[in-house]
């Protein structure tokens, strides 16, 4: 018999704030955290981007800081705030305690400035560039704040990352190799060399029109792509049991996950792919797809990604998908990358917590090849939802899928 698991708390820094419930409050009320960046600071054309309003101090000493990039800072504060959210002293055996963090673009700040000092200063490279750069930093960072010596484990699966992080983790306590995890992700790369690559493949968003913070349209016809942000989103997974015992609020249970392959294209997303994702994610979930009341879907708002997210929605739900509303959360806080299935997972666990589902803002005019049951504008009440699946679909044709239950108290 499988070990049930309960999300118990969450940690949030993101470009709609720190504070779990204002973050979900802004939500449901379609508000945006998005913003515009004048050329002067991208180094290239504007952009829009999500940027999260944060400030190491309250988390580190300036002695901690050294050889700590940006994206390190975020991930050890979220962490912290999810342990705290989740009133929980770890264990003294913290063997029995995993760091799952899923963190696609590592360091980017610190190798930023290492190319800066060697090609424009023509000065030293810091010998801290490279431990501040590793993707896994993050990880170690949060394994050694709190003496963590279970598993410490990074996932570099671009947008995927931080899904397959608390997939995996949710593995770990089912088979009994942990008892606790704090799983999530952190991503820090608004820097101009960064941004403007993106722009180089044309997916970013226009920033056209007197309100930037509207630039990301999820299945719009008028959408014009995708929008960058930063911030990290942590979770603590602990055994439902466990849970219950020492009298833990649960957000909800994670109960399903699965991540499969495309293998047909290096960017665009294939239907299949996300159809046997999804699937695979419900089989391990014990639930039909009748039984799933919402889906926080990828939705990046770009013209490829969103139809074919919806048709895969289609293929299982059924033509307009009765029953299933929908919604792309990234029209508010934009897209994380490797952090974004951390935060969606969050978002979805207060869907079902508070039985209010958070719209797709800024979409006016439905794509009609995107015929979902979408939820526009403003959040809805959802008193029957019992039941939600969380996707992230990624370039490389990396797909994982999360399946959350309400818990019963």
């Amino acid at each position: 018999m499988k070990t049930a698991v309960a999300i118990t708390g969450i940690g949030l820094i993101s470009p709609l704030g720190n504070q779990v419930e204002t973050v979900f409050s802004r939500l449901m009320a379609g508000e945006s955290g998005i913003r515009l960046l004048d050329a002067e600071v991208t180094g290239c054309k504007p952009a829009v981007v999500g940027a999260a309003d944060f400030d190491p101090a309250p988390w580190f000493t300036r002695l901690q800081l050294s050889g700590v990039d940006r994206v390190s800072q975020m991930a050890v504060a979220a962490a912290t705030l999810a342990l705290d959210d989740a009133a929980l002293t770890l264990p003294a055996e913290r063997e029995q305690v995993g760091v799952y963090v899923g963190c696609a673009m590592g360091g980017s700040t610190a190798l930023d400035k290492g190319f800066h000092n060697f090609y424009a200063e023509k000065s030293r490279v810091s010998p801290l560039s490279v431990i501040a750069s590793m993707a896994n930093a993050p990880a170690g960072h949060i394994s050694m704040r709190f003496g963590i010596t279970g598993p410490s484990v990074n996932y570099s699966v671009a947008c995927a990352s931080s899904a397959i992080a608390l997939g995996e983790a949710m593995r770990a306590i089912r088979h009994g190799e942990i008892t606790h995890a704090i799983a999530g992700g952190a991503e820090a790369m608004l820097l101009p060399g960064i941004i403007n690559a993106w722009q180089s493949m044309q997916v970013l968003a226009s920033t056209a029109g007197e309100h930037p913070e509207q630039a990301c349209r999820p299945y719009d016809k008028e959408r014009s792509g995708l929008v960058l942000a930063e911030g990290a989103a942590f979770l603590i997974l602990e055994g439902l049991d466990a849970a219950l015992a020492r009298g833990a609020r649960i957000y909800a249970t994670l109960d399903g996950y699965a991540c499969r392959s495309d293998a047909t294209h290096i960017t665009k997303p294939d239907v299949g792919g996300q159809v046997r994702t999804m699937r695979a994610a419900l089989a391990d979930a014990g639930l039909s797809a009748g039984q799933i009341g919402y889906c926080n879907s990828h939705g990046t708002a770009t013209q490829v990604g969103d139809v074919v997210e919806c048709q895969a929605l289609q293929s299982i739900w059924g033509e307009d998908t009765p029953g299933l509303q929908v919604s792309a959360t990234k029209s508010m806080h934009g897209h994380l990358l490797g952090a974004t299935g951390g935060l969606e997972t969050a978002i979805t666990a207060l869907a079902l917590y508070h039985q209010q589902v958070p719209p797709t803002a800024n979409c006016r005019q439905p794509d009609e090849n995107c015929r979902v049951q979408h939820v526009l504008g403003k959040g809805v009440a959802a008193p029957d939802l019992q039941a939600a699946i969380s996707n992230s679909f990624a370039f490389g044709g990396s797909n994982a899928s999360l399946v959350l239950q309400r818990h019963q108290a």
